[in-house]
Parts: structure tokens; C-alpha cells; sequence
């Protein structure tokens, strides 16, 4: 299910260098003349990291791609933010910024949501204050296990997880369609629209932030009203796409067998589960259609030491979104 790839010193040396370069000629991670040449930027990657991403996507042969070796030196970082919305003391967070976002170029358009981090492209997970009970990467308890944004028909088909610091080695979690074991008839009953997947919490919360005194709906607020029933399972039958938030999801009212196929299913990926424990400079990709992931549960200290990570969501089609952004161009969900 995961794919490990190390990288060598030259290797990380190379990309330390470009990420550099790249930086400093656009003057931030953030510059939209960087997301115009982010593609051409990406083909100076090492050539080995981009034929471990070309094949991830186009051969589909593992849920989860774990690239160890970039240069990442907790030193120079600075401490820990203590909020997402708290500029980071060092430069270096834009370095790494930078390495993520040539990833994705290879998988994909990178993009954002309005709802997440002020539409922020590269979001910083790490734990907030009062916030420690949060189903979200601010969080401390343990984040249950889901597909990201499950619930929105323009979820992402990749999630990238950027280790920074993590003294603590707290995992994130990872399960693999691939591995469970289901009867015919349960696929049957879960390729079928037969269960709800509602938005979570830190989705709702800003869609009513943003909607406050507009007099009308967000449309992630539309889909908490009015949920359109969907299918788990999907794609090829003998390797089906998965599509599930067991927080925020339930069979359709009655429907006992669908309920059961859910249950069954929960049961075998919980079985699955494998920890992955992201040290500084480790790249986990995830395959949004083949993988859960979640996040045990950890005490953070907010002393500048706590775990850090950077993330990045890719889709492989921006233009099915186009309804959703204001310009062909945009690349943040409205």
C-alpha cells in the first residue's frame, strides 16, 4: 500500500538548491507568477523524484508514496506558529512551501478551498489553542480517519503532507481500499447512492463566516441541507475508488443493509491501518481515491516545538470545478 523512496544527498542537495533559486526569483511561495511557472520549474526536480510521482499517478500501483530525504533543517525554521494566520518567524517556511508545490506540478493543479485557511494554497497544520478538541489539523485528539473533503464532488485526488517537525513522532494514519476484504454483495450495496457524506465542521464554520452578510447560502452550506446521496465505492469493480468520512456520513434513513456494507467496511479499513510518523524533510502523497488518513492523538506543549507540517491538495482536473471559481484561472473554490 505505501511506497517508500529514499532520496540521496545529492538528490536533496539538488532540490534544496531549486527550491532556493526558485524562491528567491519570485520573492514568495505565494507570488502568482510561480503558479504560472510552477510546471516548467518542476522538470528541474531530481529526475528519480519525478518518475516516483509520474508513476504514483499514471500506474496507480500504490495508495500512498512516502519520499524521504529532502532537506529540511529544523534550526533554521524558526519556532512553530502557534496559529495558521501567524506569519513564521524564518523565511525557510517558503522554501518549503516551494519543494510542495513543484510535487504537485507532477500530479497535478494544486488548488484551494475559501473555506480552509482563507483560501490559502499551502496550508500549515499544526496545533492551535483552544482549538485542541477540533476534528482538523488543528487539532490534538485523534483525527478520525476519512477521505479528504469526502463530501464535495471536487474533493482532491491527491493529498501531500510535508514533514517540518515532528519531535514527538506523532503518526499520521493510512488505510488502503486495496486491502479490505468484502463479500460481492457488500461492493454491490456500496457501489450504490445509498449513503450522505455531510461537510465537517471547519468547512461549515468558515462557509458561514463568509456567507454572513451576503443573505445567501454558501454552497458547502447547501450541501449540509440538502445532501445528495452517493456511492462508496466506485471506478473499476475488482479495484474501486473509495469515497468516505464515517464522522460525518450515514446510510440513507432505513436502509439496514446499506448501514451493514458500511459497517463492514469501516471494520476492514480500521484493520488496515498502518502509522506513518512523518520526520522532518519526509513527503507523504496520498491517493484521495484509494487511501484514508487520519492523525493519532498527541499533547502539544505551544512552546514552538510542536509538530508541523505543511499540506497541499491536487486535482487531476481543475476545469470540473470551473462553476466553483471565478476565472478559468483561479484555482481556489469559491
Amino acid at each position: 500500500m505505501i511506497r517508500y523512496v529514499d532520496l540521496d544527498a545529492a538528490e536533496g542537495a539538488a532540490m534544496d538548491t531549486l527550491t532556493r533559486s526558485v524562491l528567491r526569483d519570485h520573492g514568495a511561495s505565494s507570488a502568482p507568477a510561480l503558479l504560472d511557472d510552477l510546471s516548467v520549474q518542476a522538470h528541474r526536480l531530481p529526475p528519480r523524484l519525478i518518475r516516483e510521482l509520474r508513476e504514483f499517478r499514471n500506474a496507480e500501483t500504490a495508495s500512498c508514496l512516502v519520499v524521504r530525504g529532502l532537506p529540511v533543517d529544523d534550526s533554521r525554521l524558526g519556532p512553530t506558529p502557534l496559529d495558521w494566520r501567524e506569519p513564521p518567524r524564518e523565511p525557510e517556511s517558503g522554501v518549503h512551501e516551494v519543494a510542495l508545490m513543484l510535487a504537485t506540478a507532477h500530479l497535478g493543479d494544486l488548488f484551494g478551498w475559501s473555506t480552509l485557511q482563507n483560501g490559502r494554497l499551502v496550508h500549515d497544520v499544526l496545533p492551535v489553542p483552544a482549538h485542541e478538541n477540533d476534528q482538523s489539523g488543528h487539532g490534538t485528539v485523534e483525527l478520525a480517519w476519512h477521505t479528504e473533503d469526502g463530501f464535495h464532488p471536487f474533493r482532491c485526488d491527491y493529498l501531500l503532507l510535508l514533514g517540518l517537525r515532528n519531535h514527538d513522532a506523532v503518526p499520521t494514519v493510512v488505510s488502503g481500499v486495496d486491502e479490505v476484504a468484502l463479500t460481492d454483495e457488500q461492493r454491490e450495496v456500496l457501489g450504490q447512492s445509498r449513503f450522505l457524506i455531510l461537510p465537517d465542521t471547519e468547512h461549515l464554520k468558515h462557509a458561514r463566516k463568509l456567507t454572513e452578510n451576503r443573505g445567501s447560502l454558501h454552497a458547502v452550506q447547501r450541501m449540509q441541507d440538502d445532501p445528495e446521496p452517493v456511492a462508496v465505492l466506485f471506478g473499476h469493480p475488482d479495484r474501486p475508488y473509495l469515497r468516505i468520512d464515517p464522522a460525518f456520513m450515514s446510510p440513507l434513513p432505513g436502509d439496514q443493509e446499506a448501514a451493514a456494507a458500511l459497517t463492514a467496511l469501516t471494520g476492514e479499513l480500521q484493520r488496515n491501518l498502518t502509522e506513518v510518523a512523518l520526520a522532518p524533510g519526509d513527503l507523504l502523497v496520498i491517493d484521495n481515491y484509494r487511501a484514508v488518513h487520519g492523525r493519532s492523538a498527541f499533547k502539544a506543549r505551544f512552546d514552538g516545538t510542536d509538530r508541523w507540517l505543511k499540506k497541499a491538495v491536487v486535482t487531476r482536473d481543475l476545469r470540473k470545478s470551473r462553476a466553483h471559481r471565478e476565472t478559468p484561472a483561479e484555482r481556489v473554490l469559491l
